[in-house]
């Protein structure tokens, strides 16, 4: 009997082989009608959206700058007599002062004296005009019948005329120490508000020194800085937005705007008039930095609502909704803002569809669900 060969696999070996190659034809199988069962059965979508197309709307056209707020015109009003003790300060910074109010007062004894002596002088002088004048009358009367020579008479005549000289110069003496007891009063040369004062009760001070500073009429302006290139699309007259640090908003309007341009920083200074505030609660005050918009118009725009802008990383993206149910991320860019609406200036078809709800949460591609955006509701009359 012949024996086997050792590389014949036994009956057990060749049963074992056959088995697992059932087996996995079994699980091939299996697989393959999983697989068909995957693919016949449909999609779910990955969100439930509404959708709506872009609309035009009328944007205001408007022109940011920055800028400080300074006075109108800012007065200095100082001393117009020296050497006088400061007696009384009646106002202070923050007050608001009319036209011709008292300031301040200096003492005036020593020159209520100096008034009286140069009234005295002026009457001493006018009593010497008279007497001067009754000479050269009787001069001129006896010179006809030859009882005073012609030379005498002439000498009367000199003396008349001197003494009118003497009078006039009594007069000027005597408005000049008028003017200086008036000038002991100082007053306001024009309404407005107190923004400094330097004077201080007591002091003795020289002609020209400065006691107080006087916002005029209570006018501030704003002094914007705009590139010169920007310039052109301003006129005086037109209105500008002007908000302060605290948020507080005023309208004002271009006056000027500066004939020469700024060689270091290539801006130009527009002078925007702000309405006059005189209280000390006034949103804008001097010396504050304060940005701006001047309003140029309106423009027709494509806006899309804001919800519908989903931002990443720094870019800005709508969804559109082709017509397989899908969703393709769109990178647009924008511009204006008016209340929930947003300028799409790039990037987008104006009769495109896109996603209004739930952009925020989609990515390129989704399988989305478009349902009709809620209607807003109806507004019942009151009976």
């Amino acid at each position: 009997m012949e024996r086997k060969s050792k590389h014949m696999p036994s009956t057990t070996s060749r049963s074992l082989l056959i088995g697992s190659a059932a087996l996995f034809s079994l699980l091939l199988a299996a697989c393959g009608k999983d697989d068909a069962k995957k693919a016949a059965a449909p999609a779910t979508p990955a969100l439930t959206v509404s959708t709506a197309a872009p609309t035009t709307a009328s944007l205001p056209l408007q022109l940011g700058a920055n800028g400080n707020v300074a006075a109108w015109q800012e007065a200095v009003i100082g001393s117009e007599s020296g050497g006088l003790r400061l007696l009384e300060v009646r106002v202070n910074v923050g007050d608001v002062v009319k036209k011709g109010e008292v300031l301040a007062v200096f003492s005036a004894d020593t020159v209520n004296a100096d008034v009286e002596q140069a009234r005295a002088a002026l009457q001493e002088a006018q009593a010497n005009a008279a007497e001067a004048a009754a000479n050269a009358r009787r001069g001129q009367s006896l010179k006809s019948s030859g009882a005073m020579s012609e030379q005498q008479v002439n000498q009367y005549l000199t003396a008349e005329r001197t003494a009118a000289a003497r009078v006039a110069a009594a007069k000027a003496t005597l408005t000049q120490q008028q003017l200086r007891l008036k000038y002991t009063q100082v007053v306001a040369p024009d309404s407005g508000v107190i923004s400094a004062r330097s004077a201080t009760v007591g002091a003795v001070v020289g002609v020209g020194t400065e006691l107080f500073r006087l916002i005029r009429q209570g006018r501030l302006e704003w002094r914007a800085e705009l590139p010169a290139l920007e310039v052109g699309r301003i006129k005086p007259g037109t209105r500008v937005r002007v908000k302060g640090a605290s948020g507080s908003e005023v309208i004002g309007k271009v006056r000027m705007i500066a004939p020469t341009v700024d060689a270091q920083t290539r801006t130009t200074l527009v002078y925007v008039d702000l309405p006059p505030g005189l209280s000390a609660n006034a949103p804008l005050k001097a010396g504050m930095f304060a940005g701006g918009e001047f309003e140029l118009g309106a423009s027709n725009a494509l806006t899309v609502p804001q919800q519908a802008i989903a931002v990443r990383d720094g870019f800005s993206y709508v969804f559109r909704l082709n017509k397989d149910s899908r969703v393709s991320q769109l990178k647009i860019g924008t511009g204006r803002r008016l209340g929930d609406r947003i300028e799409v200036v790039s990037g987008l078809a104006p009769d495109a569809q896109i996603v209004v709800n739930g952009a925020g949460f989609l990515n390129d591609g989704d399988l989305v669900k478009n349902v009709p955006a809620p209607a807003a509701p109806a507004k019942v009359a009151k009976r």
